[in-house]
């Protein structure tokens, strides 16, 4: 079983790598189609939303795919150290524009050009991580969206709290790799101590490392825990909320698919809208505009999801307050 999915991993990789880019870069010769360079740490198998998202925000400005505007993907497959090299074939291939999607992707399409434009979703402050100077200025060849996650890590353990009181030490996964590992860390062990928690740090660099959570999970009694904002966590989301309902541990994360899988709890930002803006941002320089000049737009719109039938497995009950405020339930 486990070298199907390999196998099946390697296949989509190698889709997004290269196999696909003959017939895309066909069409890009066309006179006055643009081709969008797509850089992502995931995998189109993880994704589809990402990209309708995406899509959205390039028809509302009238781009269309195979008429007006051609696509590149390169897609990581998980494969952080990867980005450089899939960016900078990026690079060599000419696209008008790169759409870079998380931290590392839009890190590594800055590091593989400075003339052409790029455009990132970042789940971080793009001032604090280096990719911008200004939000209102950005200069040079970048700008983007800034997506509302960090700052909401306190709160997801509030919500979890109010969900699992009898919990004492509450477990918080994070990648350690992340380059905001540490503002997450000293924000949420405040937090904890304001609830009268413990907090027990966990770590995953990739799904191969998820199960290994959950078995300390079990080994050390502990009896929550919230996933932190990441791109490993949100390329990963369904198959987290699967462990977490195999497992039966209350676990609150960022994102919807977590919740729609089978997790308790999820509250983060709504990433369909943050994609869609990339879209619209890659449209106005595709119009003319330039990359530098456009400020950073930042995506505050959140939601809250809750999974009925999980509670119930778990034998929790959902305050009334959290089921009023809850975007979705999911029975």
């Amino acid at each position: 079983m486990q070298s199907n999915h390999l196998r099946r991993r390697e296949f989509i990789a190698f889709l997004g790598s290269g196999a696909v880019a003959w017939p895309l870069a066909a069409r890009a010769q066309q006179p006055g189609m643009p081709v969008i360079g797509f850089l992502d740490a995931g995998s189109a198998r993880e994704r589809p939303q990402v990209m309708a998202a995406f899509r959205q925000g390039l028809a509302e400005a009238n781009y269309i795919e195979g008429q007006n505007v051609a696509f590149e993907f390169r897609w990581a497959d998980g494969q952080f150290d990867q980005l450089s090299k899939l960016a900078a074939d990026l690079v060599r291939r000419k696209v008008a524009i790169i759409a870079a999607l998380g931290n590392a992707a839009a890190r590594a399409a800055k590091g593989a050009t400075t003339s052409i434009p790029v455009v990132f979703a970042s789940s971080s402050d793009p001032v604090a991580i280096g990719l911008v100077t200004s939000l209102n200025r950005p200069g040079a060849n970048l700008t983007g969206v800034s997506i509302l996650n960090q700052e909401l890590e306190s709160t997801r353990l509030e919500r979890l709290i109010q969900v699992v009181p009898q919990a004492t030490t509450i477990a918080f996964l994070v990648n350690p790799d992340s380059l905001t590992t540490a503002v997450k860390l000293r924000e949420m062990e405040s937090a904890a101590r304001s609830f009268g928690r413990q907090l027990h740090v966990l770590n995953a660099r990739s799904e191969r490392e998820f199960e290994m959570v959950f078995t300390t999970l079990e080994q050390q009694r502990i009896g929550a825990m919230v996933v932190a904002s990441d791109n490993v966590f949100s390329h990963e989301s369904a198959d987290l909320g699967q462990l977490a309902a195999r497992h039966a541990v209350p676990i609150i994360g960022a994102y919807r698919d977590f919740v729609r899988a089978g997790g308790l709890m999820s509250y983060g930002t709504d990433l369909t809208d943050s994609y869609r803006r990339v879209g619209v941002c890659v449209a106005r320089i595709l119009k003319g505009e330039r990359a530098g000049d456009l400020p950073v737009q930042q995506s505050t719109k959140v939601e809250f999801f809750i999974n009925l039938k999980t509670a119930n497995a778990l034998g929790l009950k959902i305050p009334p307050s959290l089921l009023a405020i809850a975007d979705e339930i999911i029975k």
